[in-house]
């Protein structure tokens, strides 16, 4: 066989896009909270990269695509430190091949920011080696045998048994990624508790700047994520490349205007996340709808996604940075998108109903299965190590007691006193 240098090129180029999403989301999430907390938010971003990258060489690579067990997860041992069955050739057709070993690059830097992703939800008040050692466990117990099941032949993937219904779709990451990650997130705020005066504090975003800056680094390396996903630089990616910038776009429309009805102005911040609720609505579809279809999708998610921010106030959950509202709500609406709008098997194209009903399975699934173990993995943290910081800590700033830094020169605990002690 020939290495394919052109595919092996742009699958190291797309790997890199994705790798730089996780600092561009340290800056999102960073701008989002609070001046004293800025510091430890963007390092659980770069703690998160320094734990999974590590454990995916380790053992990663293997319980997502080594020999199954059950159809739930890989063995772990089959490929241990990329050795054993490791192969060096990953075929792309039956003359051409790239080096498994950038596959590997490729897929560790989505196992990166799923980790990540989670960590806007308990901003503020959590201690960092309690986060450090969760990001280990919850990559191992929940994002390895999540992938293997979707993309490495297991329960959820096309040669799952639901199969047999309709080939589930979710092209890069919607179960994944971001339901994943989104049903974690909501686990995990309702484990740790509210912030110190969540509710009747303000707790307003301390940079737009730097949320807007990190947000258009996810949108740019968003490509290598999607477009990557095609796995060649080909028509597949350029289909996934249009619909990733066209649903973006619609969904950040969709919140504009939503927030112009509903609180009489469209906000940056509004924009910053109608982008990322684009992004994540058109992961598991970027390839497979239409660029219309894209349109759609990308609109609705806008809708859904700002909607949904606000149920936090209502029903008393504190997911500080909206992962919930976005990530979960967002990635379960394009997964079941599919339903209705895949080219060819979605129910608005003639193919019946059975494309909606594999991918409402799938979603369901994704959700129950991350609750779990993200819910008994953070109560054995709670007892052995606990969550929270002290009270304390909590309300005179993250940074400058647990990094010994802050942010902004001139920033110390005396300018957060006035903050409720809840």
């Amino acid at each position: 066989m020939e290495l394919d240098t052109g595919v092996t090129a742009w699958m190291l180029v797309s790997a890199s896009l994705v790798l730089l999403m996780t600092p561009g989301l340290a800056l999102f999430y960073g701008g989002m909270s609070r001046s004293k907390s800025v510091l430890n938010m963007m390092m659980m971003s770069f703690g998160a990269i320094g734990v999974v990258a590590v454990i995916y060489v380790l053992w990663g690579w293997s319980m997502s695509y080594g020999e199954s067990l059950g159809g739930i997860v890989g063995n772990p041992f089959d490929q241990f430190g990329l050795g054993g069955s490791f192969e060096a050739e990953a075929g792309l057709t039956d003359t051409t091949y790239m080096p498994t070993i950038v596959d590997v690059g490729f897929q560790a830097t989505f196992a990166i920011i799923t980790v990540a992703l989670i960590s806007g939800a308990i901003a503020d008040r959590v201690k960092f080696g309690t986060w450090m050692v969760f990001a280990g466990i919850w990559a191992t117990l929940s994002y390895f045998p999540m992938s293997h099941m979707v993309w490495g032949g297991g329960l959820l993937s096309d040669e799952g048994p639901f199969a047999s219904i309709a080939a589930p779709i979710d092209f890069a990451g919607g179960t994944v990624v971001h339901i994943n990650a989104g049903a974690a997130a909501l686990v995990l705020a309702l484990i740790v508790g509210r912030r110190r005066g969540f509710g009747t504090v303000p707790m307003k975003p301390h940079s737009l700047p730097l949320t807007m800056l990190g947000a258009a680094l996810l949108w740019f390396g968003w490509f290598g994520f999607n477009a990557g996903s095609a796995y060649g630089a080909d028509e597949a990616a350029g289909l996934a490349w249009v619909n990733t910038t066209t649903a973006t776009a619609a969904a950040m429309l969709g919140w504009l205007v939503t927030e112009k009805i509903r609180d009489g102005a469209a906000t940056s911040l509004g924009a910053a996340s109608g982008v990322v609720a684009g992004l994540v609505a058109i992961t598991p579809a970027a390839g497979d709808v239409s660029p219309v279809g894209s349109i759609v999708v990308g609109a609705v998610a806008g809708v859904l996604s700002a909607l949904a921010v606000s149920l936090k106030y209502k029903w008393g959950y504190d997911d500080s940075l909206d992962v919930v509202g976005v990530h979960l709500v967002a990635g379960l609406w394009g997964t079941v998108s599919l339903g209705f709008l895949a080219t060819g098997s979605g129910l608005f194209y003639g193919g019946g109903a059975g494309q909606l009903a594999v991918q409402v399975i799938i979603a369901v699934i994704a959700v129950a299965f991350s609750a779990v173990i993200t819910a008994v993995v953070a109560m054995i943290l709670k007892a052995a190590m606990g969550w929270r910081v002290s009270e304390d800590v909590e309300v005179s700033g993250i940074d400058q007691t647990v990094h010994g830094e802050s942010a902004y020169e001139g920033i110390g605990a005396g300018r957060f006193t006035e903050e409720v002690r809840a």
